[in-house]
């Protein structure tokens, strides 16, 4: 894909959806939450693309998407107030394990749940796209737009927040 090409071409419009749609809904998700709907903010942002197509070249059409679909998170945002949440797992109905294990275990994973949602949303971010969808740091860098060194610095504190809030948490359980 170079920029002779236009982004009004089929061809070149399929190619930016298979390449950017689920890493600008990632992005979404974890900067958001699944409650603010980032796959219909991810469509219509393809869809002002689309409208656009003749103003943005192939090799500006990344950032494009993310600044639409950011703005139209935005926009939604100031409309509601949102909370992060996560997908929920299926529950076994059955466990070999002891009731107090299944307590303890939904215990920690709540309050894990909690630590997350406390980090800043920089580290946020950052941690969720380096540990959930196994992102390299310089991918996260050039991602956000930001240095390696401020992905490392965004990370190391967010793993150190999240150790000490679950070591408090872990001397304050009744467990």
């Amino acid at each position: 894909m170079n920029d002779n090409e236009h982004v009004c071409e089929e061809k070149v419009f399929n190619e930016l959806f298979r390449k950017y749609a689920k890493e600008i809904h990632d992005f979404l998700y974890y900067k958001y939450g699944e409650s603010n709907n980032p796959s219909d903010l991810v469509q219509e942002a393809f869809i002002k693309l689309w409208d656009n197509c003749q103003k943005v070249i192939p090799s500006k059409a990344r950032a494009f998407l993310y600044t639409v679909a950011n703005n139209q998170m935005l926009n939604e945002l100031s409309k509601k107030k949102t909370v992060l949440k996560y997908q929920q797992q299926d529950q076994k109905q059955y466990s070999n394990e002891s009731p107090e294990f299944v307590m303890q275990e939904k215990e920690y994973t709540e309050r894990l749940k909690a630590a997350i949602e406390d980090l800043t949303e920089e580290q946020r971010i950052v941690f969720m796209l380096n540990r959930i969808d196994g992102k390299k740091h310089q991918e996260i860098a050039d991602m956000l737009n930001i240095s390696r060194k401020a992905v490392e610095k965004r990370l190391y504190k967010a793993i150190d927040s999240l150790k000490k809030k679950m070591e408090i948490a872990e001397k304050n359980s009744p467990f």
